[in-house]
């Protein structure tokens, strides 16, 4: 079975394609930036350097700890399936931090008229079905692997 040939690097369409995607990347940072440009360029640049220097460092220790008793059995490939869940999971705790904290609450609840208590329980909950799908894919993947195996093997 052959595969399609893909089509040629750089192309009219791709660079049409990304004439349009800095077109639009343009217009969204004339609009970002028209209103506090300084206090913008001062987030992004703080953002680059909190990532670069605090959290790249954070996350990688964290995953090579994650990465050594699994790689110390012998199967270095299932560390994935903590990596995907947590990872996930951690991204959602970024984004919804603040509300998953109580720390706007005040202001949250005056401007929607709900409360930011049901936050914390819901990433909970969240966490707990990442982790629980995760699971099930490897105990699935196991035991697929297992039927395959020669009966001499087990």
């Amino acid at each position: 079975m052959r595969r399609p040939a893909l089509p040629p690097l750089g192309g009219p369409l791709l660079l049409l394609l990304t004439l349009c995607s800095l077109a639009v990347s343009a217009y969204a940072a004339v609009r970002l930036l028209t209103g506090d440009w300084l206090g913008v360029a001062l987030w992004i640049v703080g953002a680059a350097l909190l990532h670069d220097l605090v959290l790249v460092p954070l996350y990688t220790t964290a995953d090579r700890l994650l990465v050594r008793p699994f790689a110390a059995t012998g199967h270095r490939r299932r560390a994935g399936y903590v990596r995907v869940p947590a990872a996930l999971s951690l991204l959602l705790l970024l984004v919804w931090f603040p509300l998953i904290s109580g720390r706007v609450d005040g202001q949250f609840r005056s401007l929607t008229g709900r409360s930011t208590d049901p936050y914390l329980g819901h990433w909970l909950l969240i966490t707990a079905a990442l982790f629980a799908v995760s699971a099930a894919v490897l105990v699935v993947r196991v035991r697929r692997a297992a039927k395959r195996r020669p009966s001499a093997d087990h």
